[in-house]
């Protein structure tokens, strides 16, 4: 399933699920409430994963969230990361406001899987404060990730 959502240099771009309008979640208040800027009716905080398309845009992305970022290491070709991409969007839905869930295919950023060690996928990764908190890897339910994800969330030190 192909993300609706984008990243560009400054946050998030969603659609406003009454007018279309698109609307920017800057990285920095990916946690607030938030009004389209066209028709100001509420805008949901990203539900499912985010495609991450560049190495820019992933750098962005964890060293200014104000979410901790779940990072799913990834490889269309991969059996196990198929199976754990419908996992992910659980995760992504359930935990909407409370971390962002993005996606690295390490076959089109493989210089992201090199300068973090990337050996096997699917690989998830916290991020938290632009520093990597804790990392797995392996398919797992959506239960276990989000059990990974607590348990970056209480090794994080601190703002």
């Amino acid at each position: 399933m192909a993300s609706t959502l984008e990243l560009d240099d400054r946050g998030v771009i969603v659609a406003c699920g009454h007018c279309g309008t698109k609307n920017r979640l800057a990285y920095e208040r990916l946690g607030d409430a938030v009004q389209c800027g066209q028709c100001k009716q509420s805008i949901k905080a990203p539900n499912e994963p985010i495609e991450v398309k560049s190495t820019a845009d992933f750098d962005r992305l964890i060293a200014t969230s104000a979410l901790p970022v779940l990072v799913d290491y990834w490889a269309p070709w991969c059996g196990p990361c198929r199976m754990v991409a419908p996992e992910l969007q659980k995760v992504a839905t359930r935990q909407a406001g409370h971390a962002i869930v993005a996606k690295v295919n390490t076959d089109e950023l493989g210089d992201i899987g090199q300068r973090f060690g990337i050996r096997s996928i699917p690989t998830l990764a916290v991020f938290g404060g632009g520093k990597e908190l804790l990392r797995e890897s392996g398919a797992k339910p959506a239960e276990a990730i989000e059990a990974f994800l607590a348990r970056a969330q209480a090794a994080t030190p601190a703002r």
